[in-house]
């Protein structure tokens, strides 16, 4: 009996003990416990750089009709940014869902505003432009959905396992492989916006227009008449594609075009096969709902 009541007297004790320590804490709660700074997400340092980078592409857009040096340099750093946020947000241990849908519809948008302005500068090829642009945005959100829908709400887009695609698993996990593609593909359409500043051989039909306007002049008449004569707007399409006629050098514009060429077709590849291996992770997802509902229902034949 000695010995019961001095082990409730230790335990009496050691609980008065740690009641007073927790009381001695803020709010009364032990260390650790509930405790969590209010972080703000969209201030975090990636997300920073994801919001720099919008503001670069917006510039870039302002002086895209006429300014094709400014122009290509804000571009190109905006792009160039993309590495660069991931990396900040592995440094700083801020990686987000939020950061990393901001960083892909930022390079779906601007890839997007220029594939758009590559279809007003070469109407011929308007449609292949088209056609791009559509894959582009159509692959990524079938995989987006696909990641989301039946790998989890947690899990990102890039974590694609190598039993499902080999090809995606390396194109998201290696770092040096994604930035290689992006920023080729990136370049070969700077290098096609280069050239409509530069290069007759893609949209001849205004420049021929033009000399047999200048060659059948009436006596009088000056051998260039101003663009006001020529088009009833400065911003139609015809004013603004002689505005940008001869307004850079196209050799360099044509070699960045070849080099990045083949990398640029590699990526519309891997967009192509995301889609369908997206499209495929879906059509499971839907047979394996099917089957637990019972689907398709077996009919019996009555017997008569």
């Amino acid at each position: 009996m000695a010995s019961k009541k001095r082990m409730q007297q230790h335990l009496g004790t050691a609980e008065n003990s740690l009641e007073d320590n927790i009381n001695s804490l803020p709010n009364g709660k032990i260390h650790g416990q509930d405790e969590h700074i209010q972080e703000n997400i969209f201030l975090f340092w990636p997300n920073l750089i994801g919001y720099f980078r919008i503001i670069l592409a917006i510039a870039s857009l302002y002086y895209m009709p006429l300014h094709p040096r400014t122009c290509s340099l804000l571009y190109s750093i905006s792009c160039l940014l993309d590495a660069l946020d991931g990396y900040a947000a592995r440094y700083f241990e801020q990686s987000t869902q939020f950061g990393g849908v901001l960083d892909m519809v930022t390079d779906r948008c601007t890839t997007a505003c220029m594939l758009v302005f590559l279809s007003q500068g070469f109407p011929r090829w308007s449609l292949l432009f088209q056609g791009l642009l559509s894959l582009d945005l159509a692959s990524h959100y079938m995989h987006m959905y696909a990641t989301l829908t039946m790998g989890g709400a947690g899990q990102s887009h890039k974590k694609v396992d190598s039993k499902r695609s080999r090809i995606l698993n390396l194109y998201y996990t290696n770092k040096t492989v994604l930035f290689l593609f992006c920023a080729f593909n990136e370049l070969f359409f700077i290098a096609l916006y280069l050239l409509s500043f530069s290069s007759p051989m893609l949209s001849p039909s205004l420049f021929q227009q033009q000399n047999n306007m200048a060659q059948s002049s009436q006596p009088g008449s000056p051998a260039h008449a101003p663009l006001s004569k020529l088009f009833s707007s400065p911003w139609s399409a015809g004013a603004l594609e002689l505005a940008r006629a001869n307004k850079i050098d196209s050799t360099w514009p044509w070699r960045l075009a070849a080099i990045s060429a083949p990398v640029m077709i590699g990526k519309q590849i891997i967009n192509v096969w995301q889609l369908l291996k997206a499209s495929s992770w879906l059509a499971e997802g839907d047979r394996a709902v099917r089957r637990r509902a019972g689907l398709p229902r077996v009919k019996h034949n009555k017997q008569i």
